[in-house]
């Protein structure tokens, strides 16, 4: 018997990486067992190009890379920018100041385009404690100058949950919300999702989702499990995300794509 899936398609914060940020030796092991296999490892992230790369260089993977929260397909062993797709600025806009209108004034960051587009951070906005490079900006207008993938929100006062559910109510059909990790609540292109990502990226190794098994642990997870024929969540995993996963395996910190993995290959 072969390995029962061509394609592995793992997110990286809170499920491939360790809350260190490093992949232990047994999930690389794991993977490498899998790929010597015959399949296929994808990574399939929120975190634009500039934030993945380094990563991405460190496990030696020189694959495809879903990035942007699915709106880059970045190829890792040649550094290059295979697809990306950009927010309308004039969309994002309208959506904020809609969103603004409902529960009061937002502190935003946004995601620049490209290989190397930094991370711009305006007043006011939390940035989490850790090595990912970011750019702070006094006027906010300076967010707006180039072309972005995504805008990053937070609220004064309303959790992650609550600043989703309300940012969603408010902007209607103009984009899309969702969130991606603890205090990261994005807004992106309409129709936007990992998934988009992921079936661009498989269609380029000629696979298709019947033959994907996908790893993740947040919300803006569940279109990428509606797509894959298995959908496996983290210990650690939001619970919306438990609720629609075929499984759910140990933590990010307990191995958890390992265990799985490691199961299955005893099958095959």
């Amino acid at each position: 018997m072969t390995f029962p899936y061509k394609l592995i398609a793992t997110d990286l914060d809170g499920t491939l990486l360790r809350d260190d940020d490093t992949v232990s030796g047994r999930t690389r092991e794991a993977l490498a067992s899998v790929t010597a296999a015959g399949a296929a490892h994808i990574i399939v992230t929120g975190r634009a190009v500039p934030w993945t790369r380094h990563i991405l260089d460190d496990l030696g993977y020189e694959g495809l890379a879903v990035c942007g929260q699915g709106a880059q397909v970045y190829h890792a062993g040649e550094h290059k920018l295979l697809t990306s797709l950009t927010l309308d600025r004039q969309l994002a806009g309208l959506a904020l100041s809609k969103v603004e209108a409902e529960i009061g004034p937002l502190a935003l960051a946004a995601s620049r385009d490209g290989l190397d587009g930094e991370v711009l951070v305006g007043p006011g906005y939390r940035v989490q404690e850790g090595p990912l490079p970011a750019v702070f900006v006094q006027d906010p207008a300076e967010m707006w100058a180039a072309p972005l993938n995504k805008v990053y929100i937070q609220h004064p006062d309303l959790d992650d949950d609550a600043l989703a559910k309300a940012a969603r109510a408010a902007v209607g059909n103009l984009v899309d919300v969702v969130m991606a990790g603890p205090g990261v609540v994005e807004i992106l292109p309409l129709g936007l999702s990992k998934a988009t990502g992921l079936s661009l990226a498989a269609r380029r190794l000629g696979v298709k989702a019947a033959d994907t098994i996908a790893f993740g642990d947040m919300p803006n997870d569940i279109p990428m499990f509606a797509w894959s024929r298995h959908g496996v969540a983290m210990a650690n995993a939001h619970e919306d995300l438990k609720t629609v996963a075929h499984e759910v395996t140990a933590s990010n910190q307990d191995d958890g794509i390992a265990v799985v993995l490691e199961r299955l290959l005893q099958q095959s």
